[in-house]
């Protein structure tokens, strides 16, 4: 690992130049940030600016590198700028930006992720997680005629009106709008239920016999910090939605080609109705896709009646980077690689906690990890938010200073990729012993 300049290790310590463009950001742009995932509320202070990115490491513009553990929250599972994926970008943008017609690659890259994720045969790109998330819905409720949607609480799929909803006393509970703009009418048809809850899952299908479209989730959380399904969590879905004549919908934004090149449907063995993808299918560009079996996706328009349209779907530079980062996934597969050195670091970092005495669970599955400040494992939303939030963000600057750059909420996974190194892990696992024990004493 290159030398660092320490970088800031207290949230009201500001870098200079990040400082002056956080202050030019917040006259344009709400709240200085284009994504409230980046804004630092969760522990406080201003974030660093970015001005360039290369393999395991970010720099910003004050100087400093950072070992980069978000990897633009997940899509850089071959590191930041791999030469091939930049050599099909330049070569596609030789050729035009966007044309509005069918291009051959959107083919080549269909075809491609139609051999790969188990669920799908058919695949419509759109250009934002959101977009595959809200179009699946759609599709899932054209085609069995049903209103009702089941999402787990504490899991997130994008800024869908339907989807931004908050839990009621209940177990099982319809949703009530938790965003100012989101009518009740948008998520009268959205029913809560805890993950990992199976028992809540069959009391929703009692409860609304043949209303149900749909049971949605992310079959391993990502947006509550690292939560694993319990055994034989999915395989129960799986049999309740079929019974019942719903469809099970896994959303593998984060976890599509990161947990295998299948996604987490291949390494659980679970087949779903449909699939959610993003982030890593477009190689680190904006793109996403929703796809299912052909007699699924033929209901789609214009083959079908369930509308869906994106003038800039398919767009050459992100299909050019996701072909190419999935096709080097596949004939270099780094899951071998990704594996040992994400062990590498669960280990170390439950090492480095349990020297200081503090609190916590480090979950992890595959290059997908996070340590919790909590006194017992992470099942669902309820356990993840007794975790010590406070303890984290203090613990984020120890590390932000020691140039271990993390998620900035304890509610979001950390990613590992392949251009990390068995050094950069055994810094972080250093970084993390010293932050502790600055923080605890």
């Amino acid at each position: 690992m290159e030398a660092t300049t320490p970088a800031k290790s207290r949230p009201n310590y500001q870098l200079p130049r990040s400082h002056e463009a956080f202050v030019r950001a917040n006259r344009v742009i709400p709240g200085g940030v284009n994504s409230p995932a980046r804004a630092f509320g969760a522990v406080g202070g201003e974030p660093p600016f970015m001005a360039r990115a290369e393999g395991q490491y970010l720099y910003d513009i004050d100087g400093h590198q950072y070992i980069d553990y978000i990897g633009s929250w997940g899509p850089m599972i071959l590191g930041h700028g791999h030469p091939e994926v930049r050599s099909a970008v330049a070569a596609a943008l030789e050729t035009g930006t966007s044309f509005g017609a069918p291009t051959l690659r959107e083919v080549e890259i269909a075809e491609a992720v139609a051999a790969a994720v188990p669920s799908i045969d058919k695949v419509r790109f759109v250009s934002s997680g959101t977009e595959a998330t809200m179009s699946a819905i759609r599709v899932a409720r054209g085609v069995t005629g049903r209103n009702k949607i089941i999402k787990m609480t504490g899991h997130y799929h994008g800024h869908v009106d339907a989807l931004l909803v908050q839990a009621g006393s209940a177990a099982t509970t319809l949703g009530t709008p938790n965003s100012p703009g989101v009518t009740p009418g948008a998520t009268e048809d959205t029913i809560l239920c805890p993950f990992n809850d199976a028992a809540a899952i069959a009391s929703a299908f009692q409860k609304y016999p043949g209303e149900i479209a749909a049971v949605l989730l992310e079959p391993v959380a990502g947006n509550m910090g690292l939560v694993p399904p319990k055994e034989h969590y999915l395989e129960s879905l799986r049999e309740m939605t079929s019974k019942n004549g719903a469809m099970l919908v896994f959303d593998e934004v984060m976890t599509g080609f990161r947990l295998a090149l299948g996604g987490a449907q291949e390494r659980y063995g679970i087949k779903p109705d449909m699939t959610a993808l993003g982030k890593i299918i477009g190689g680190g560009l904006p793109a996403a896709a929703y796809g299912a079996s052909t007699g699924i996706m033929d209901f789609v328009s214009p083959a079908g009646p369930v509308y869906q349209a994106g003038t800039l779907s398919g767009n050459p530079l992100a299909m050019a980077a996701g072909l190419t980062t999935v096709r080097l996934l596949r004939v270099e597969p780094p899951y071998e690689k990704l594996e040992a050195l994400t062990a590498r670091l669960e280990e170390g970092l439950n090492r480095a906690a349990s020297d200081a005495k503090v609190p916590h669970v480090v979950q992890r599955v595959g290059s997908m990890i996070t340590l919790f400040f909590n006194q017992a494992p992470v099942h669902d939303y309820e356990d993840a938010k007794r975790s010590d939030t406070a303890l984290f963000g203090r613990f984020f600057w120890e590390m932000l200073a020691r140039g271990v750059y993390l998620p900035c909420s304890q509610f979001e996974a950390a990613f590992v990729s392949a251009a990390h190194t068995e050094a950069d892990i055994d810094h972080t696992i250093q970084a993390a012993a010293e932050s502790l024990r600055a923080i605890v004493g």
